[in-house]
């Protein structure tokens, strides 16, 4: 016969244990809550860092609500330049470079007639026949006509690059050109200095083709670019007009906030 301490003490216990359970239950749920909760934090932290990545490389625009609060608005850039002649680029391409028929003995000239003014070029045949020879070809051929200056920089290098009716920086004559007057002693210290035309290349001997560069400010450069030309006093003006209105990434390297298209260019013999 079990005596009424007994059956206490076997309630007490059996009450006890029921508490056991229970808690024991209560601390597995907690630790499985709090490993749902660990894991989601972790997807969280890790989409969290693949995000920035893909902000840091990618490059692609940040379109949420609270980018787009943050970010400063852009500033308001007046075109300087007008519109457009009617027409579009040819997009005439050639296998091979034009016949040499440029007289290294004269003088040449060429006129960039632009939506922002007319940039004069004093061409020097003597030292870039082969550059002078193309451009005085292209020019007749109306390859530069109706096509835009696609790029301006304006942090180390201040220049202003044209010749590509692609207007993309891709584009050219379907030929390269030969390295040119790259011991020109105006390019002392690796300095193309402010007024200079140079080729633009793909860093890579004799690659030139259409392409060009404006230098609107002295600019540290190796000396890899045919220099094959001076630009005059009222064509600096206009690049300069061109400069100030700034490029469009706000990066120092984009395309111009200013509209400038080469409505016609001529070569022309003195």
């Amino acid at each position: 016969m079990v005596s009424n301490e007994q059956r206490r003490r076997q309630l007490a216990r059996e009450k006890f244990e029921r508490q056991q359970q229970r808690r024991e239950a209560a601390q597995r749920k907690a630790r499985r809550r709090n490993a749902v909760i660990a894991a989601g934090l972790a997807v969280v932290v890790a989409a969290g860092a693949t995000a920035y990545a893909a902000g840091a490389l990618g490059g692609d625009k940040d379109t949420s609500d609270t980018a787009a609060d943050s970010a400063p608005s852009p500033k308001k850039v007046v075109d300087p330049c007008g519109k457009p002649a009617p027409g579009s680029p040819s997009g005439k391409t050639w296998k091979s470079e034009p016949e040499m028929s440029v007289d290294k003995s004269a003088s040449y000239a060429m006129d960039l007639k632009t939506t922002c003014g007319s940039i004069d070029v004093k061409l020097d045949a003597a030292n870039a026949p082969h550059t002078v020879n193309s451009f005085e070809f292209l020019a007749k051929e109306g390859f530069f006509d109706h096509s835009k200056c696609h790029r301006l920089t304006t942090g180390g290098i201040y220049v202003l690059q044209c010749g590509d009716p692609k207007g993309t920086g891709q584009g050219g004559p379907g030929y390269t050109l030969p390295d040119e007057n790259l011991k020109d002693e105006k390019l002392k210290g690796n300095v193309y200095p402010a007024g200079t035309i140079a080729m633009a290349n793909t860093s890579q001997p004799n690659t030139g083709g259409s392409q060009f560069f404006l230098v609107y400010q002295d600019s540290q450069l190796p000396p890899q670019y045919t220099p094959f030309g001076t630009i005059g006093a009222e064509g600096m003006k206009v690049l300069k007009k061109i400069a100030d209105a700034g490029e469009r990434s706000g990066a120092g390297d984009g395309a111009p906030n200013a509209t400038v298209v080469i409505d016609k260019a001529t070569v022309t013999k003195n």
